[in-house]
């Protein structure tokens, strides 16, 4: 071969090698081989899974009828290849003495003809044909053996891309035989409802769609959304968390979309935003039903068009991002009140996981305890265990902070507790009083008693509590911070 066929057939090489899904690669093979010899038609047939007979999976410019009256002919060209495996080449086919009387030969006019045979370690699994009907001589032994060089390398990727698909659906096997929660450590249970959860994760590993996590405060809505990253195809790609609930619009937006210099005051250098930055990987928006309707039509763009425009900037640029959200709000209540987008809500919530509160998984407070209790003895270098009493003390509370605040609960007993067994008084819980042992009891503990339960009743939903009592949400978060039910922000 000519030294530039030797540095086509390299390209080549390293093109069809870099394909791994076998329908693309054979579409690429026939694209390739019949650019590189000028052939009219063409067609590549392969081995049946039975091993016996021979399918034509790809073709250019030739209709499966007329492959199959080409192959049909004992005396045909791809029929002599099969049967010998040696490859041919015919310069004027018509002429040729090896196929005098051909019908196929002659029902098509076919002058110029070329065929090798694809061999795996010396096995024939298939052939690659190509001709001409525009005249003798369109083929030349060059040719030839450029197509037997190609031939041996499409017999390589065509190896290469079906081991990466056994080896594909192999590790899918797998990951449906392990139990979901082995695919999940992080997240602690075994209760029906965590279990759903965990199944639903597993369920959604090799998808890349939008999923809207629902949930309480406190109940792990970005341990959730971390599994669900960590079990996709984006694993290996950036896993970025924002929480929308306390920015402003204009904040929000510099941070998602980006910033030019001089957009704003204090935009002093061009900024990436997390939607760039997340490209390829996952982005996880927290409270997404707080952020204003600006950004909620501009979000709703990148759902559709995976198109952004940094603030000040009209350049278009494309990503690639996973977005998964969280809120402890009823989103299709607020879709339907008029403040979030319905269609942004059905973008978004292709997927619904709901992760239960504390208290509706009793089952799993125990293996929680024991979780943070090994976790916080060994950063105070302690040893300690918990009595009967005080796991029954932990089952019996209602933890309207969730997971959060029996977190916070077992590292205050950790910390305070002098003895190696930690007893049921050491949690300090705040637990309501009844409404009958209200009566003559100091204002401040009415006071908690009556926000505490607002907010079981609201489902831990901050916004709504402050409507009910009538205060702002500042002041609430204010009376939990006291109390020690939320983080410091």
């Amino acid at each position: 071969m000519a030294v530039n066929s030797y540095d086509a057939l390299l390209k080549i090489t390293e093109e069809l090698n870099s394909m791994l899904v076998s329908d693309q690669l054979l579409d690429r093979i026939m694209d390739i081989a019949m650019n590189a010899v000028s052939a009219e038609r063409g067609f590549l047939l392969l081995k049946t899974a039975n091993g016996v007979d021979f399918e034509a999976v790809s073709s250019r410019n030739i209709s499966d009828d007329h492959i199959s009256s080409i192959r049909e002919l004992s005396t045909s060209v791809v029929n002599k290849v099969l049967l010998e495996g040696e490859p041919l080449l015919a310069v004027d086919a018509l002429e040729d003495k090896r196929f005098s009387g051909a019908e196929s030969i002659l029902m098509h006019n076919i002058r110029s003809v070329m065929c090798t045979p694809i061999l795996q370690d010396s096995n024939l699994i298939g052939a690659i044909y190509m001709d001409s009907r525009s005249g003798a001589g369109k083929f030349t032994n060059e040719n030839l053996k450029f197509l037997e060089a190609f031939s041996r390398q499409s017999a390589i990727a065509l190896h290469n891309a079906a081991e990466f698909e056994r080896l594909t659906a192999e590790n899918k096997r797998l990951k449906r035989d392990i139990p979901a929660n082995m695919l999940t450590p992080e997240i602690i249970g075994k209760s029906k409802a965590i279990t759903d959860v965990l199944q639903t994760i597993r369920d959604v590993s090799e998808s890349s769609v939008s999923i809207l996590i629902e949930g309480e405060s406190g109940t792990g809505k970005e341990l959730v959304a971390r599994a669900i990253h960590n079990t996709s195809q984006r694993k290996d790609q950036a896993f970025i968390p924002l929480f929308c609930g306390n920015l402003s619009e204009n904040l929000l937006e510099s941070e998602l979309f980006g910033h030019r210099k001089g957009s704003f005051t204090g935009a002093t250098e061009d900024k990436a935003g997390l939607f760039e930055e997340a490209d390829g990987g996952t982005l996880f928006l927290d409270e997404i039903a707080d952020i204003s309707p600006t950004v909620q039509t501009k979000l709703l763009r990148v759902l559709q068009e995976g198109e952004i425009k940094r603030v000040g900037e009209n350049k278009i640029r494309k990503v690639n991002v996973r977005i998964l959200s969280a809120t402890n709000k009823d989103l299709w209540e607020e879709s339907q009140a008029g403040r979030f987008r319905e269609d942004l809500f059905y973008r978004l919530n292709v997927i619904s996981l709901k992760i239960p509160p504390l208290r509706e998984r009793v089952i799993d407070i125990p293996l929680l305890a024991e979780h943070f209790l090994k976790l916080f003895q060994a950063r105070a270098n302690k040893t300690l265990k918990l009595s009967s009493e005080a796991i029954e003390e932990l089952k019996a509370y209602h933890w309207p902070g969730n997971i959060r605040e029996l977190e916070n609960a077992m590292e205050r007993a950790v910390i305070l507790s002098k003895d190696s067994i930690i007893d049921a008084t050491a949690f300090q819980l705040n637990r309501p009083a009844k409404v009958g042992n209200l009566i003559g009891k100091p204002l401040k503990e009415i006071e908690k008693y009556v926000i505490l339960k607002t907010l079981e009743i609201t489902g831990d939903n901050r916004t709504k509590a402050a409507e009910v009592l009538d205060v702002s949400r500042r002041w609430l978060q204010y009376r939990l911070k006291e109390w020690g039910l939320v983080d410091e922000d």
